[in-house]
């Protein structure tokens, strides 16, 4: 739903004297909408369409926000009637494409009003008109003293502003003034007639006093121009009051209630108070047992200070006997590196000797185990030269015709 800020009328989300105070102007419109092509600038919701269509050719409205062109979509489009989202001041049409236009509670709104109205006066008809509203400055301003100015409007016009500015673009303008009036209406039973009779007894409104200021331009003719009276449902003062005193009267109840609440809301803090005095008290109490405490200990910290300065100067003084001893050990220290050192280099170069002797104790024995080797494979061949002789005499010593031979002793004696 689309959300209501006080500057966007929603049908059944307001409540009726506001409601009458924007349809009156529609109704007023209405009395020039028949037969005729119709704009209206700024349509919102869609109601002032569902209003003006009734009588018109066709009705079509223009709003630049999405959520409320959506909304009268929803509720007012029909085959004479639909809406676009557009700008008012630069609006999608041919010149002179329509015969009645409205602009109701929107110039305000506009930094460059002034494209507004020369936009409308471009796609008005020649014989057409334009109908445009503004609250009037001065009893805008008195009636927000307390709230301030309106963040949604960009600029109001007093009376003489309103008027030249329309003169600017419309060569004729008749300026309305809408007010909220008490009246009295006398109604019979049965429907009444279209047209009931009204008496105004204000012959000579004051522009400054107005509510509204509301506007008919013309290029060409003017249209009657007589007062219009809409009597809403609201126009029962009377009984408006008294539902606004039984409003009043609810709220009275409901702030009594809260009232109550608040009473023994503040029964049940007067009580929190008084506990938290007594709370206070023994805190402030104990707060004045731990100074008393804390001055002790500070008393005992300035004692341990002192101790700690003579335990400090008794340090130093063993501190330094300490770093004599150090540097008499040093020095001892350094003396018995030196004899090390020499004792290392010396034991080094005997190390060395013997080193060069141990190598060619090597060298020699590595002669020998040569040598050695030598003579044992020397050995191994003799060995195997003998081993040889050896099965070569045993040969001979079996053989047949040794054996023949020493028998008749003849031939070489073979002995073992």
């Amino acid at each position: 739903m689309t959300e209501f800020t006080g500057e966007r009328v929603i049908p059944g989300e307001v409540n009726d004297d506001l409601w009458a105070e924007h349809i009156a102007r529609y109704a007023f419109a209405s009395r020039y909408a028949a037969g005729r092509r119709i704009l209206d600038l700024g349509c919102g919701t869609g109601y002032g369409i569902g209003e003006l269509a009734v009588a018109g050719r066709f009705a079509v409205g223009i709003d630049p926000a999405d959520p409320a062109i959506a909304y009268a979509r929803a509720h007012y489009a029909s085959p004479h009637a639909g809406f676009l989202r557009a700008s008012a001041d630069a609006l999608p049409f041919a010149a002179g494409a329509f015969d009645l236009i409205t602009a109701f509670e929107v110039i305000e709104h506009l930094h460059h009003w002034r494209d507004l109205l020369r936009e409308t006066r471009r796609v008005t008809h020649p014989h057409g008109l334009f109908l445009v509203s503004t609250p009037n400055r001065l009893y805008y301003a008195e009636s927000r003293a307390g709230h301030g100015p309106n963040p949604f409007h960009a600029h109001e016009f007093e009376f003489d502003e309103f008027r030249d500015a329309l003169a600017e673009f419309f060569p004729r303008v008749m300026i309305f003034l809408q007010n909220r009036i008490e009246s009295f209406a006398f109604t019979p039973v049965a429907p009444a007639p279209a047209c009931p009779d009204a008496r105004l007894e204000h012959d000579s409104p004051q522009p400054t006093e107005a509510n509204f200021f509301v506007a008919v331009c013309a290029v060409e003719a003017q249209p009657d121009t007589k007062p219009f009276v809409y009597a809403p449902r609201a126009a029962n003062l009377l009984r408006e009051r008294e539902r606004h005193i039984h409003l009043l009267e609810q709220e009275l109840a409901q702030t009594k209630k809260w009232l109550d609440t608040l009473i023994a809301e503040h029964k049940t803090l007067q009580d929190l108070h008084v506990e938290q005095k007594r709370h206070l008290e023994e805190q402030n109490r104990w707060a004045l047992d731990l100074e008393t405490k804390w001055r002790a200990g500070m008393q005992r910290i300035s004692q341990l200070q002192d101790e700690f300065k003579a335990e400090q100067t008794a340090a130093a003084a063993m501190a330094a006997q300490y770093e004599r001893k150090i540097a008499d050990v040093e020095q001892e220290n350094r003396a018995k590196t030196q004899w090390a050192l020499d004792t290392e280099a010396r034991l080094s170069a005997e190390i060395s000797a013997k080193c060069d002797e141990l190598a060619e104790t090597v060298a020699l024995l590595d002669r020998a185990e040569a040598t050695v080797s030598e003579r044992t494979l020397w050995a191994q061949d003799l060995q195997k030269r003998v081993d040889r002789l050896q099965t070569q005499l045993a040969m001979v010593r079996d053989s047949r015709w040794v054996r023949l031979g020493r028998a008749a002793g003849i031939g070489p004696r073979v002995d073992d």
